[in-house]
């Protein structure tokens, strides 16, 4: 029988626990560095499984090793455990039974899927050349994240490939998609405090007025992505937040603006930073104002390895066929697998969980957000087939 075959006959065999298994972390989610009993539930599934496991890794991450009984590289594979603080509006029987906390992104299939790795490899040591080793992260959802403390405490020792999924409900359940190079972008978080003088609304020119100095930057920044940034490397400047004030008739004294940068190199980043803080110091500086500004760094671009890149498109294509794999455009959100791509070569891809048959039509962080489930079974055979790609190439050279 082709190994193929094996894959493909074991993972439909273990849907059904895939979806066992999604369906009761969506009702028991843990927000982000608080996943410990998800982490544990995580641990009793690996052991039934046989499984090496390392758990507290870089928080309440976990590691399970599955060593193959032939010679060869060591394959990562990584999930994210973590949910977000949103109130389920879901009407079914697995919606979240925690009040304001949800699995909105789909890491409770992430997590269902990479277990279904799991059982498939204990099942099929004698065929494995090298080691899978399967990483079950938390904290994606919150910067600094998870990736770095999981990457300290050696996750990706020796590891010669990493491979990640995003299940992905703006894609079509069926298609699978990624690119080479950058695909997700770095995303840092600002906040800027302007300090005026407050007083009465008739009269302005005893006050220092905070809304129209902060409605003058608001449109200042702007200018720097239209006329600053270079327009062939795409970036975001958005304020998503202005707040000010009490009242019709006094001025505000203070003015409180937050918001988000989003590129994909370090140069274009490094730029915006810096022409930010000069347009903040200089708007309050020409109308006599004092500031306070805080910017938080968030995780770097995704970039994937072009080598693996192409895999994905090759491996893609023999699985699911060439109409099934998308050539993706580069995407302004953010994932801290770009830390594991830092270190070794790999790739990141969507797989395709949105379907208007299941009521799978809402975006990711939405309170309606659920998937296609089949995607997880997609989403497993993909990753399957990118890490024996990888191990069959590196055993024949």
């Amino acid at each position: 029988m082709q190994t193929e075959d094996i894959v493909d006959q074991a993972l439909q065999k273990l849907y059904p626990n895939m979806i066992r298994w999604r369906r009761h972390l969506h009702q028991f989610p843990e927000l982000s560095f608080h996943e410990r009993v998800t982490a544990s539930w995580i641990a009793s599934q690996l052991a039934e499984l046989d499984c090496e496991v390392r758990t507290g890794v870089g928080g309440h991450g976990l590691i399970a090793v599955i060593k193959g009984d032939k010679p060869g590289p060591v394959v990562a594979l990584r999930a994210d455990i973590d949910a977000l603080p949103i109130q389920d509006e879901k009407k079914c029987e697995y919606a979240s039974k925690v009040p304001n906390v949800m699995h909105a992104c789909g890491h409770d299939a992430h997590t269902a899927t990479l277990l279904a790795i799991a059982a498939y490899y204990t099942a099929n040591r004698a065929i494995i050349c090298g080691e899978r080793r399967l990483l079950f992260q938390p904290a994606e959802e919150v910067t600094p994240g998870g990736a770095l403390p999981m990457i300290k405490d050696g996750a990706l020792e020796g590891v010669n490939a990493v491979y990640g999924v995003h299940l992905w409900t703006p894609l079509a359940h069926g298609l699978v998609a990624s690119k080479p190079g950058p695909f997700m972008a770095a995303a840092d978080e600002f906040i800027i405090d302007i300090i005026g003088r407050g007083g009465h609304g008739g009269l302005p020119h005893q006050a220092i007025d905070s809304i129209m100095i902060g409605s003058s930057l608001v449109q200042s920044v702007q200018s720097i992505v239209s006329r600053n940034v270079n327009p062939l490397h795409p970036a975001v400047v958005t304020i998503g937040s202005f707040q000010a004030g009490s009242t019709n008739n006094i001025i505000a004294e203070r003015c409180r603006l937050k918001g988000t940068v989003r590129c994909f190199d370090e140069q274009t980043r490094m730029m915006i930073h810096e022409r930010l803080e000069s347009l903040i110091k200089h708007t309050c500086s020409m109308h006599n104002a004092e500031y306070e500004y805080q910017m938080r760094i968030g995780y770097p671009p995704v970039v994937n390895d072009e080598i693996e890149a192409e895999r994905f498109f090759k491996v893609g294509e023999q699985l699911f066929g060439d109409q099934s794999v998308v050539h993706s455009e580069a995407i302004t959100i953010a994932e801290d697998f770009s830390y594991y791509l830092q270190q070794v070569p790999g790739c990141f891809m969507f797989v395709g969980a949105g379907s208007e048959e299941c009521g799978a039509v809402f975006s990711h962080h939405h309170p309606k957000f659920d998937i296609d489930e089949r995607a997880m079974f997609r989403a497993a055979r993909l990753l399957i087939g990118m890490a024996e790609d990888y191990a069959n190439e590196f055993v024949r050279s």
